[in-house]
């Protein structure tokens, strides 16, 4: 049905856009909102993703990731690009300062209402059983895209150790979500 929706986009209805905010708006929402931290800013972003699928609806590749994923991944890569840009120009007394308990909050967003149930119970299972370190260094790069040299410099670890707390991270995950790597 997804797919459907986006070759009426790449024809240039403006319904099916309309019907494909009504379908993933919420879960853009939801996922910009964590990342960038302001819901201003992150009505910036779904605006933004919804304006980039209208130009280049004809860009999408189902082979690559579904509807819903494709989205995801535009709005993480702009909020990310909005959090970068803050940083590089700070504004006030605004604090940088990460508190991994904010995104270690135990519970999944709204972004994970495209997986089903079962899937999302696996999902938040497979994060819990991760040791803090591990998820904290995983949560740095999905949330805020963080290199693993930042990454090591923000929580005050050597190289090295991130890069094998993540590898290692990522082997769990895949292993704990089955052999495609879905849940």
């Amino acid at each position: 049905m997804d797919e459907a929706v986006v070759h009426r986009v790449v024809s240039g209805d403006h319904s099916a856009l309309g019907a494909l905010y009504d379908l993933h708006g919420r879960a853009v929402y939801t996922l910009a909102v964590r990342i960038v931290g302001d819901p201003a800013e992150a009505e910036e972003v779904v605006q933004d993703v919804f304006l980039q699928v209208w130009r280049g609806a004809a860009r999408y590749d189902k082979t690559r990731a579904t509807v819903a994923g494709w989205l995801l991944m535009m709005a993480r890569s702009r909020a990310i690009d909005r959090v970068r840009a803050r940083q590089a120009r700070p504004v006030g007394t605004a604090s940088s300062e990460f508190t991994i308990a904010r995104l270690a909050d135990g519970g999944i967003g709204q972004e994970a209402n495209v997986i089903t149930g079962q899937a999302v119970e696996r999902l938040k299972l497979a994060l819990q059983d991760l040791p803090n370190a591990m998820r904290a260094a995983i949560e740095l790069a999905y949330y805020e895209g963080l290199s693993q040299s930042a990454i090591a410099e923000r929580l005050g670890e050597p190289l090295g150790t991130v890069k094998t707390r993540m590898r290692t991270a990522l082997q769990r995950l895949r292993l704990a979500l089955g052999p495609d790597g879905t849940p």
